[in-house]
């Protein structure tokens, strides 16, 4: 397999030169560059293949989570994973949503940020401990009904619940692929779930699926 091309964006240039370092001996990837700012990596990624970007959210110029949604544009095919100092759970929700795969905090241990980006590489979102942890926590405005869901979200998760992949979903609705996965993105962050295992429980106990 090809060693998952690699660019690094932090503010702190010492954080870059030490993921670097910490990354530098994995069999699965290939650090290719690092930024301080957000502009930089969407103009490199416009003429650079990019396969996973390690993102944090303070940036000089363009939040993170604003950049998920720039880099999706570029390339929806980029796994981004989040590595930041923040801990506000509508952040880490509001990433998911717009495309990160994973979060982490910046304390994680290696064998974590290994982890993570195993399961993002399989297509599944991963958060570290600490941050599993954080969207455990009921929202302080959550109330305890179901989340509000779209007419087009319900169809989804109910065709999700009979075991449907994207792709059949995607040709049964006359939508891409890709839309599907948006669409069941925000479905495990409006549950604030990991996966769709956790979905299709999260949905059952609420009595939304059978």
């Amino acid at each position: 397999m090809d060693k998952l091309r690699t660019v690094i964006v932090d503010d702190h240039p010492i954080v870059i030169e030490g993921l670097r370092n910490l990354l530098s001996h994995e069999d699965n990837i290939d650090i290719v560059e690092g930024f301080c700012k957000g502009r930089e990596l969407l103009s490199y990624m416009r003429t650079h293949r990019t396969d996973m970007v390690l993102l944090d959210i303070s940036l000089p110029d363009i939040n993170g989570m604003d950049l998920c949604l720039m880099i999706k544009e570029i390339s929806e095919s980029t796994l981004i994973l989040i590595l930041s100092n923040h801990t506000e759970r509508s952040i880490i929700l509001q990433t998911i949503q717009n495309g990160a795969s994973g979060y982490l905090l910046k304390n994680s241990s290696l064998p974590e940020l290994r982890k993570c980006i195993d399961e993002a590489v399989k297509g599944n979102i991963c958060y570290s401990r600490e941050v599993i942890e954080i969207i455990s926590r009921p929202s302080k405005n959550a109330s305890e009904g179901p989340p509000k869901l779209t007419r087009r979200e319900k169809q989804i998760l109910a065709m999700l619940a009979e075991g449907k992949t994207s792709q059949i979903i995607g040709e049964e609705l006359f939508l891409s692929p890709l839309t599907i996965d948006t669409h069941r993105r925000n479905l495990i962050q409006k549950f604030g779930v990991k996966n769709v295992a956790e979905l299709m429980m999260a949905a059952s106990r609420l009595g939304i699926v059978g």
